[in-house]
């Protein structure tokens, strides 16, 4: 099978939060991406994330309707440690970010936490608690 996986698409509300949120989370947009309609930024291990605002969307698609209820799409970022879960989830909800759970032990052992972006769209933190 030749196709891969390369990217991830989100379509976003408000460009400007959105890239600020992930911004804060580490990824780096370039300069000027809070004004444009589509954006583009490379993650570890060679995937991009893609951001376009739903008016972007429905120049292409002009029946496009946002999802009602809710978060559409989840994200999970692993952190190098349980503690980097904990202080990474402190300094986003320190900046305003909202979130659906707070740093806790799972049962299947991982630290876990998870943010709200501006879409109400779930980015989980995590990272083994032990090894």
């Amino acid at each position: 099978m030749s196709a891969r996986f390369d990217a991830i698409g989100l379509v976003v509300s408000d460009m400007a939060a959105s890239v600020a949120f992930y911004r804060r989370l580490g990824v780096v947009f370039p300069e000027g991406a809070e004004e444009q309609g589509h954006v583009e930024a490379g993650l570890p291990g060679g995937l991009r994330l893609l951001l376009d605002t739903e008016e972007v969307v429905r120049s292409f698609h002009p029946h496009w309707e946002p999802p009602s209820g809710g978060g559409r799409t989840s994200l999970a970022l692993r952190c190098e440690s349980p503690a980097e879960v904990d202080k990474l989830f402190a300094e986003m909800t320190a900046a305003g970010s909202r979130f659906e759970l707070e740093p806790w032990d799972a049962v299947w052992g991982q630290r876990y936490a998870v943010l709200l972006d501006p879409d109400g769209n779930g980015v989980d933190l995590f990272a083994p608690t032990a090894g």
